[in-house]
């Protein structure tokens, strides 16, 4: 019993606090979660990132409640105080959260910055969140940022500038909700259509995951270290 204690323990205590070890001057990652989601969400991917080697910060941030200003606030705070010393600070972020790192990089470009990875992002919009507006669902659902990521030419991703750090993108093509197939034309993760992930010639992986639990699967983790190490995704295909 004594040992099964010491293993919970050994397991719970690299996800506490901001990942830092006595080498402060390792590389770091900054993890920042989803829409409606919380830091909880990125904690299987944080702790495969740690047994990578890098120290993980995980970013939470009032995604339903605060502006887009706000969120790239929050963020900036986290980054200054994990990650000051790192002597690479890499960016992964999830759906929205993908948004809100270019967003911040667009402004707040950390001199040590790394790679940076976009799972499942709304890079031009989502039709998904066009169908909820039509509906008239998504002041209710989504929240203020939330409901600007359609895919309007006003909409919060197009306004976004093009990243000009090394990025890749991690798109879905399964769905597991009823709603994205007949709204979003084309392989989909059920929010967000492969197509509307891209960016230009950005690298992209696309596996068979979908949009909720895409930075829950282990070819996800292996494609994100393996594009921090390399700039790229290299060969693999999930499953």
């Amino acid at each position: 019993m004594k040992k099964a204690w010491l293993l919970v323990l050994a397991l719970w205590l690299p996800l506490a606090g901001c990942g830092g070890g006595p080498n402060a001057h390792d590389e770091a990652v900054v993890l920042v979660h989803g829409l409606g989601r919380s830091p909880s969400s990125m904690l299987i991917l944080s702790q495969r990132l740690k047994w990578a080697g890098y120290r993980v910060t995980i970013a939470e941030y009032a995604s339903l409640t605060a502006s887009f200003s706000e969120q790239l606030e929050t963020v900036g705070h986290i980054v200054q105080e994990c990650c000051s010393n790192a002597s690479r600070v890499h960016f992964v972020g999830h759906s929205l959260g993908a948004l809100v790192i270019r967003g911040y990089l667009a402004e707040n470009r950390p001199d040590s910055l790394g790679r940076v990875v976009l799972l499942a992002p709304p890079n031009q919009g989502s039709l998904f969140v066009d169908w909820l507006e039509e509906m008239q669902l998504a002041s209710d659902v989504l929240g203020p940022v939330g409901r600007t990521l359609g895919t309007d030419t006003t909409d919060l991703p197009a306004t976004l500038p093009h990243p000009d750090y090394e990025v890749g993108i991690i798109a879905g093509n399964r769905s597991t909700q009823p709603i994205g197939p007949p709204a979003i034309p084309g392989p989909d993760d059920g929010i967000v259509s492969v197509e509307q992930a891209r960016i230009g010639d950005v690298p992209m992986l696309v596996l068979p995951r979908s949009h909720a639990f895409i930075a829950n699967s282990r070819h996800t983790a292996n494609a994100v270290i393996r594009f921090l190490r390399t700039g790229t995704f290299g060969e693999e295909k999930g499953g």
